[in-house]
């Protein structure tokens, strides 16, 4: 028996009906081969600034993407080890083989989700197959993309190229000396754009057993004798400069809910000497990092770096997978979140601020017409985020469009976030988004609520204008 065809249908996620569906398809035809604007992700900038050729098909599509591998964890009930987690593990040809052979003799577990979409995307569009992966053609996949990445225009920087990857951000520890930023910046046979992204998590948990030796490490990298609270602010003022020097657009936070309330200056330098002591109680600890990244508000008024914000999700939700393969495997579940009160100290205080920008993106969809539709729709620095992570699925975009458009409007919205450490995956994730908005847009036009020449450069506006606009780039 031959082997079922891949070819992906032109037509994907474009709407059932011929006559919204036709002009669905002039309004992607305009944006699907602008360039991709990447601002948050977590691509290694080492790929791109050593240049060197990735070494086979699992550690470049496989055990990378969080999502693939919690679906073959969970319904294929794959042990992560054999998919290569954690990130780094060195496989032999035998191991690497072996971890795609269960992707693709766990195909059907992928069926109607983003991650079918990405990875058919991915073989037939980037790589050229044009088999459907099965246990019987697993191979034949398999040495097919071996045999890619072995040629020049499979290298990250030919990529990178290929995919019209026009900014692409990376997540950063605010220790990091980036020196790989700064190489590849450098690089005088680099024409790209590659910027950090300054990520302090770590170091606004105060109640978290690293916190002291990671704030030890802040003031050694900031040069800052820290102290008291005052310093550990400078320490951060110092850094977040120091990133902006070398590109950096952004902040990304991700706390379990996000406040924002501010202590007294007493209180606060109070809870910061028990927390300097090891000392501070985990509610204590909460009252401080909310304070904390209150003051890291203040901070972006002043060096204009985009706050990007996306609370509630329980990480590393499985201990076991935790203890055997460290954190961040694609174990996190999200939970529900309240914006309207938690972000009213921070929006009172700079929400109107001349350059202040708030990027708020959040797994809990309920509060996307509720609280965040609302919250954009009044304060200028507001923006509303794209669906992520787990949410960036085609229904669960258009219900976000469906959600926020009528209260904050397109322009109050970011643009996509990827959010992906599946670098091929990329232009496959993007697609979807203008496919997506596409079908949206093209609703509007056949209800007669847009004009078609609306239609088209709101289409445009979304891949392009909004997210240069919003991330400052």
């Amino acid at each position: 028996m031959s082997p079922m065809p891949l070819s992906p249908h032109p037509d994907r996620l474009l709407p059932a009906d011929p006559g919204v569906r036709d002009i669905a398809r002039e309004l992607y035809a305009a944006v699907k081969d602008l360039p991709i604007i990447s601002p948050h992700g977590h691509v290694p900038v080492e790929w791109l600034a050593e240049d060197t050729p990735f070494t086979d098909p699992t550690t470049l599509l496989l055990t990378p993407d969080h999502y693939t591998n919690r679906m073959l964890h969970s319904a294929g009930g794959v042990d992560l080890a054999d998919l290569g987690v954690p990130v780094g593990t060195p496989l032999s040809e035998e191991r690497s083989r072996a971890a795609f052979r269960l992707l693709c003799e766990n195909w059907r577990y992928l069926r109607g989700t983003p991650v079918q979409f990405w990875f058919e995307s991915e073989f037939h569009d980037v790589f050229g197959v044009t088999v459907r992966p099965s246990a019987e053609t697993a191979d034949q996949i398999y040495d097919q993309i071996a045999d890619c990445l072995t040629r020049p225009e499979f290298t990250p920087r030919a990529l990178y190229r290929r995919f019209g990857i026009e900014a692409l951000a990376t997540t950063d520890d605010p220790c990091s000396d980036l020196a790989s930023h700064t190489a590849l910046a450098a690089d005088p046979e680099w024409d790209g754009r590659v910027v950090p992204t300054f990520r302090p998590d770590a170091y606004l948990e105060p109640a978290r057993p690293a916190w002291r030796q990671l704030t030890a490490a802040l003031a050694d990298a900031a040069d800052v004798d820290i102290t008291d609270y005052a310093s550990h602010v400078e320490a951060m003022r110092v850094r977040r400069q120091f990133f902006k020097d070398r590109g950096a657009v952004s902040t990304d936070h991700s706390h379990a809910d996000a406040g924002t309330a501010r202590l007294s200056d007493a209180e606060a330098e109070r809870l910061f000497q028990e927390a300097l002591a090891g000392a501070i109680s985990p509610a204590d600890g909460d009252r401080l990092r909310r304070h904390m990244i209150n003051d890291q508000a203040r901070l972006a008024c002043d060096d204009g770096l985009v706050m990007t914000l996306h609370p509630a999700v329980a990480r590393n939700h499985d201990s076991d997978a935790q203890r055997r393969f460290g954190a961040d495997v694609g174990g996190d579940v999200p939970h529900a979140v309240e914006f309207t009160r938690a972000l009213q100290p921070m929006l009172d205080a700079y929400g109107n601020a001349e350059g202040f920008h708030l990027v708020v993106f959040t797994m809990d969809e309920t509060v996307f017409s509720r609280e965040l539709a609302p919250l954009a729709g009044w304060y200028r620095g507001v923006y509303v985020g794209a669906p992520w992570w787990f949410i960036d699925e085609p229904d669960a975009i258009m219900r976000y469009r469906r959600s926020v458009t009528g209260y904050a409007g397109f322009a109050k919205t970011s643009g996509f976030i990827d959010d992906t450490r599946a670098f091929c995956s990329i232009p496959a994730r993007h697609d979807v988004s203008r496919r997506v908005d596409s079908a949206f847009l093209a609703s509007l036009v056949a209800e007669h609520r847009l004009a078609m020449d609306e239609a088209l450069e709101t289409a445009v506006d979304l891949v392009s204008t909004q997210p240069r606009k919003v991330f400052k780039l």
